[in-house]
């Protein structure tokens, strides 16, 4: 069990978050539009830290677990924890994948592939624009105002 509330946001809040998107975080995590590759700002990113929904800030992905797997997203080997990804059958564009959005907001993150590297053998790829990144010891972003783990710091 998560130590961080996964309750979905009010609407309203939902509301306030999305107000705050600019037109591509949009397209990406509300219509589950996909970035252009090598473009996105995390995808060199080498701090020390966690990524974050971009939208409702729930922990995603550790840096420890990024790899370079040479598509031009960024990659992980393994969620946070697994109670914050929500896999979904994929369909779209003739092909069957498997979506992972944000199990709180719903928010679209990307897809995951078994060709990744061990010890999990996933590689979860994402876009730049359905993150925000917190680096070890900086506070948790806390948009929806909770007590509990997202009021402690990263790391």
């Amino acid at each position: 069990m998560s130590a961080f509330d996964l309750t979905p946001p009010t609407a309203t809040q939902t509301d306030a978050l999305v107000a705050g998107l600019s037109a591509e975080e949009r397209r990406v995590l509300l219509q589950h539009g996909t970035e252009a590759p090598f473009c996105g700002v995390f995808l060199d990113n080498k701090r020390e830290g966690v990524y974050c929904c971009r939208l409702c800030a729930l922990p995603l992905f550790r840096s420890s677990t990024k790899f370079d797997s040479g598509t031009g997203w960024p990659s992980f080997f393994a969620p946070f924890d697994p109670a914050h990804v929500r896999e979904i059958r994929d369909s779209s564009h003739g092909m069957v994948r498997t979506e992972i959005t944000c199990a709180r907001c719903g928010s679209h993150l990307g897809h995951v592939f078994p060709d990744g590297p061990p010890p999990t053998y996933e590689r979860h790829c994402l876009n730049s624009v359905s993150l925000s990144f917190t680096g070890n010891g900086e506070p948790w972003p806390n948009p929806l105002q909770r007590g509990g783990a997202e009021a402690g710091v990263a790391g």
